[in-house]
């Protein structure tokens, strides 16, 4: 039953592997800021959404391998949520460092949390989002 389901991002770069993706990308992401969602790492997925983002040209992804605080309902409960801010603060840091044009993360969670402790207007974005947009769509 495992065989039939993929992260959107791995079966992505399996059809890449079999010549089946279109690269007919429409436009650069200039710097994208990409949190590893944790499930990915313990799913031993690899990092499939940056080589997925980085066949984009005028691309350049800087992954970011660090605990968002999140976790599941962890940032949300109230005992526990300027702990999981603490947590996401070297997260957001990374975000502001590398200056970059977008970022989010595979976890939409992961991603709006460090959108709430950089607080700055700016959106996370999720990869299929931003794949989106290199096409054009």
């Amino acid at each position: 039953m495992k065989n039939a389901f993929y992260d959107p991002f791995e079966y992505l770069m399996l059809r890449h592997k079999e010549g089946k993706l279109r690269t007919d990308f429409q436009q650069g992401l200039g710097k994208v800021a990409y949190h590893a969602a944790c499930h990915q790492r313990v799913q031993n997925i690899g990092p499939k959404t940056r080589e997925a983002l980085a066949l984009i040209p005028d691309t350049e992804v800087e992954i970011i391998e660090r605990c968002s605080g999140h976790d599941g309902t962890y940032a949300v409960k109230k005992e526990f949520h300027e702990f999981a801010v603490k947590i996401a603060r070297p997260v957001a840091s990374r975000v502001q460092k590398i200056e970059a044009d977008h970022y989010g993360s595979d976890c939409a969670m992961a991603g709006h949390h460090i959108e709430q402790v950089l607080a700055n207007g700016k959106a996370a974005e999720h990869p299929i989002s931003l794949l989106r947009r290199a096409y054009g769509i």
